[in-house]
């Protein structure tokens, strides 16, 4: 697929599902079909999640300039920029940005989205890529997950 359908598409999920998902639940510190004060610190997170998405798009696309590839299996292995601190941060940045929804709608449904998509991330999509990524790469990938966390923090 063209790298701009890639953009659009990430940005559009993003945006659309977390909306969506806030209008089958009450809206908490709305008021009048617009968000509180605290609400809107929601913003915060959405932006740095947004950045962290599209920074993340940006260096696989120059992996593979032509297009994207949505399949697991990788012929590179990034350890540069925010893989350098997170191995997953792709991942990560999209939590972030649905942590900031989660604030901004005030939204119960939108939590549990949140909390769904974390899970199945921690506990489907990332062990199943780790698995592709170590038969890939073997012992450079082993030493990249002892160097560098899944999330944040110590490996």
């Amino acid at each position: 697929s063209p790298l701009w359908l890639g953009f659009v598409l990430a940005l559009l999920v993003w945006e659309a599902i977390p909306w969506a998902l806030s209008l089958l639940t009450f809206r908490y510190g709305w008021a009048a079909a617009y968000p509180g004060s605290w609400n809107l610190l929601g913003l915060i997170p959405v932006s740095a999640g947004t950045i962290g998405l599209l920074w993340g798009l940006l260096l696989h696309s120059a992996q593979t300039p032509k297009r994207l590839t949505w399949a697991p299996a990788m012929s590179y292995l990034l350890q540069d920029g925010p893989y350098s601190f997170s191995r997953n941060p792709m991942y990560l940045s999209e939590l972030i940005l649905m942590l900031g929804w989660v604030i901004f709608y005030g939204s119960v449904a939108v939590l549990i989205g949140f909390v769904v998509w974390w899970a199945f991330f921690n506990f489907f999509q990332i062990p199943q890529e780790e698995r592709v990524m170590e038969a890939s790469f073997a012992e450079a990938y082993r030493a990249y997950k002892n160097k560098v966390p899944r999330w944040l923090g110590k490996p």
